[in-house]
């Protein structure tokens, strides 16, 4: 089972984890989020972000996710990344993190691919006619 770390401002990988805990209905194992903060050194958090890899490698890999591409977050997780073994994807969202745990049993390639396609799957223009009315 691949494992994956979110690692994003503030609290929102932990409120990821805890929405897609609800949607998924049950506890997520070898999930774990680290939060960084404007007062945070980047340098103890890579710290923290190697520690948490390991904890959460069960030896199928690490699938890391990330908000913002560039930012201090992504920045941390490009520091953790081992091609085929630790990866990196930028952009969480709620169904790229739903799609991530339903195929972390694949190959790390696929899941992040899949990861990949739900996350830009989830995004969609709701229009009136498409919602139920009644």
């Amino acid at each position: 089972m691949i494992g994956i770390l979110i690692i994003s401002h503030e609290n929102l990988g932990g409120s990821l984890i805890q929405c897609a805990t609800h949607v998924i209905g049950k506890k997520l194992q070898n999930v774990m989020f680290l939060s960084v903060f404007a007062h945070d050194n980047p340098d103890d958090a890579v710290v923290n972000a190697r520690e948490l890899v390991s904890q959460i490698d069960m030896g199928d890999g690490v699938l890391v996710l990330s908000d913002i591409y560039g930012a201090t977050p992504c920045n941390i997780a490009c520091q953790l990344i081992m091609p085929g073994k630790v990866e990196c994807l930028a952009g969480v969202n709620l169904p790229m993190l739903i799609r991530a745990l339903t195929y972390r049993n694949q190959p790390l390639a696929v899941m992040m691919d899949k990861a990949i396609n739900g996350g830009k799957d989830g995004i969609l223009h709701v229009r009136l006619e498409s919602c139920d009315a009644g």
